[in-house]
């Protein structure tokens, strides 16, 4: 039996608009459809992503959009990939996601980030005069534990819902910090390798190696994303991915994030240097038919060791973007 056929598979998404979208809602409402989707299909999770001022996705609001999924679904585990905690009070979050599992136990994640996922402009609109960054990240992420655990002696606030709830809560990095500080407190780690590959394997290592078990896990639990585009041959996925290229090359240019139909090619459409640059951020991509794809995937388990893979998957035609969650489960009857 393979590796893959027993790997859990999830999906991040960060409910992306298309550069025909009137509003936000056909991309929430795209959202909602590839939960439904990944649902049916065995899916083991669906977390949606945190940013802000960034023109073309769709889930800053991330506990109201979790809500909605929730509301709309009947098994899959829903959660935050993840909850940028230099942008609010560890009791706001608790609250959040202590009413989001008061009213759907057993089905909600908190997979938290130290950095802001916006510039520093709209990091400074989010906080307003809240003092703290990145910097106090371990700190936010104890508070949040005690506030999400039972209630102690002496304990004068509360978060109401929220208070021993055992919320579970996962540590999201693209460096080795997260790395160290999951490992340390015995914490599930997701690594954001679907943007940034570099420090995967240190990350790793890293947090296998200093891993302490918990009350929450007795040995390491690692996460890894990677970019999916599948297609029934390689010649229609490449004609495919070219929608991603176009949206990472928006992103190195500061430009609009809508996504945009693919392209025949990609010539005259990029520099050297940023073509490169598209190659890096996509550098764990599984693009291909179903062989090309279930090898690619068997090669990444072989080298990381993941225990669960999460996919992200930017496609212009939604139902292709379906298609591709469903060629990729298929492969683990393989």
């Amino acid at each position: 039996m393979s590796k893959l056929s027993t790997t859990p598979l999830s999906v991040l998404d960060l409910a992306p608009m298309r550069d025909d979208d009137l509003g936000a809602a056909p991309a929430l409402q795209r959202s909602l459809d590839l939960a439904r989707h990944v649902e049916t299909l065995g899916f083991s999770r669906m977390w949606v992503a945190e940013h802000h001022n960034m023109e073309g996705i769709a889930s800053s609001a991330t506990a109201v959009l979790l809500g909605y999924l929730a509301a709309n679904t009947s098994t899959l585990r829903l959660g935050s990939g993840g909850i940028m905690l230099p942008n609010h009070a560890p009791l706001v979050v608790a609250e959040q996601f202590g009413t989001l599992a008061a009213l759907y136990p057993g089905r909600i994640d908190l997979g938290l980030g130290r950095a802001p996922g916006a510039d520093m402009a709209t990091a400074r609109a989010l906080r307003r005069d809240r003092l703290g960054g990145p910097d106090d990240f371990p700190q936010d992420v104890e508070e949040l534990q005690r506030l999400l655990g039972p209630r102690q002696p002496g304990q004068n606030v509360i978060a109401v819902p929220g208070v021993d709830s055992h919320v579970p809560i996962w540590l999201l990095g693209s460096s080795l910090f997260s790395a160290q500080l999951a490992a340390q407190k015995g914490l599930p780690y997701a690594f954001a390798s679907h943007f940034a590959p570099r420090y995967l394997h240190q990350a790793l290592r890293i947090y296998r190696e200093h891993f302490q078990p918990s009350a929450v896990l007795d040995k390491p639990y690692a996460m890894i994303g990677v970019p999916l585009i599948a297609a029934p041959t390689d010649e229609e996925a490449e004609f495919l991915a070219t929608s991603a290229y176009q949206r990472i090359l928006a992103l190195i240019r500061g430009q609009s994030l809508v996504l945009r139909p693919p392209v025949e090619s990609m010539a005259g459409r990029w520099q050297p240097h940023e073509q490169q640059a598209v190659g890096d951020f996509l550098g764990l991509a599984a693009i291909g038919g179903p062989e090309k794809i279930r090898a690619r995937l068997e090669v990444l388990l072989e080298q990381t060791g993941a225990d669960e893979l999460m996919f992200t998957c930017d496609l212009y035609d939604p139902a292709q973007r379906l298609r591709s969650f469903e060629i990729a489960a298929n492969l683990r009857g393989k």
